[in-house]
Order: C-alpha cells, then sequence, then structure tokens
C-alpha cells in the first residue's frame, strides 16, 4: 500500500478530493433509495406506507440528512473542478479556499433543507 495517508498532514484540499470521490458513490446508493421511493409512489398508498415509515423514521432522516449533504457536496465540488477546468484556482490559497467553501456551503444548505423539510412534513 501507498503511504501516502502516513506520510501526508490533512490538507482542505486532499479531504475535499476524498470527500467528492466518496459522495459520488454514496450518490449510487441514494439514488437506488430515490427510485424505490418513487415507485412506492407511483404504486399507491398501500405500497408507499413502509417506505414511508422507513423514511420518516430517525434513521431513514438521517440517511436522507446524508444523501442530502453528498448530493450538495458533490455539486459545489464539482463546480470547484469546472472552475479549474477554466485554469483557475490552483495556487494553495484559491484551492484551500475553495475546498472548505465546498464543505461549508454544502453543510448549511444541507442543514437548512433538513430543517425545512422537517418543520413542513405530513403527519
Amino acid at each position: 500500500l501507498s503511504p501516502h495517508l502516513q506520510i501526508w498532514r490533512w490538507t482542505p484540499t486532499m479531504a475535499a478530493s476524498i470527500t467528492h470521490r466518496a459522495t459520488g458513490a454514496a450518490l449510487y446508493s441514494g439514488t437506488i433509495l430515490l427510485a424505490v421511493w418513487t415507485f412506492a409512489v407511483a404504486l399507491g398508498a398501500e405500497a408507499f406506507r413502509p417506505v414511508g415509515a422507513l423514511l420518516s423514521s430517525p434513521l431513514g432522516i438521517a440517511v436522507l440528512a446524508g444523501y442530502a449533504w453528498a448530493l450538495l457536496f458533490h455539486a459545489f465540488n464539482g463546480m470547484r473542478h469546472l472552475y479549474w477546468d477554466q485554469g483557475r484556482g490552483f495556487d494553495l490559497k484559491s484551492a484551500r479556499a475553495t475546498a472548505i467553501a465546498a464543505f461549508a456551503a454544502s453543510l448549511g444548505l444541507a442543514a437548512v433543507l433538513v430543517a425545512a423539510g422537517l418543520m413542513n412534513r405530513a403527519g
């Protein structure tokens, strides 16, 4: 195994790179969950009841919150990559600032979305 994780100190850009890959992989599972939810809605109330109960449980809410954050982080960090594709933002100060901004923006917006969802849920 490469010793790179043991010899390099963690930086925001390193964390953003690893997190971008992890959220990309996590979005596959979340999209499958979204498809199950969509099919349950399409099949009617009887099929949706257990799916809705699972997703409204504390575990379900945590999974949905994680999916929302993963989607937002992946999108914000993707915009960072598009910025790099223009040949900008490669200096250490900009790379560090945009990595921190991607984490902050995704956490903040995910918190707002989850709070809005919890305030507006039926039941």
